[in-house]
């Protein structure tokens, strides 16, 4: 099901004045990359950038084309693994935040 545009600016407003909910959800969109969701990971990103810098500013700070931006983070979006952390990178710098991995032991 398609989300209303009502949904996407409610989050759009609530990332820009919480940055905590946003920090949260810079640490959601990092987590379902890493458990093999992708697509998860490329919505919560899509919505993050359009709460933050925008896919103009986007653009400037990953040195891509805003179009390809908008395409890489669409749900039919396959962006490489460097364009993925470019994007990571400067939605992390945009918000103050540190990825820092934690091993997890097999049984």
């Amino acid at each position: 099901m398609a989300l209303t545009r009502d949904f996407k600016e409610t989050v759009k407003e609530r990332a820009a004045r919480d940055p905590a909910f946003a920090k949260a959800m810079l640490d959601e969109a990092a987590t379902a990359f890493l458990n093999g969701e992708p697509h998860v990971a490329r919505l919560i990103l899509r919505d993050l950038v359009n709460a933050s810098v925008g896919f103009e500013g986007l653009a400037a700070e990953t040195n891509r084309p805003s179009k390809s931006l908008h395409r890489m983070l669409s749900e039919k979006g396959n962006p490489s693994m460097d364009n993925l952390a470019a994007i990571f990178g400067a939605v992390r710098k945009q918000w103050g935040v540190e990825f820092e991995a934690h091993g997890v032991k097999a049984a």
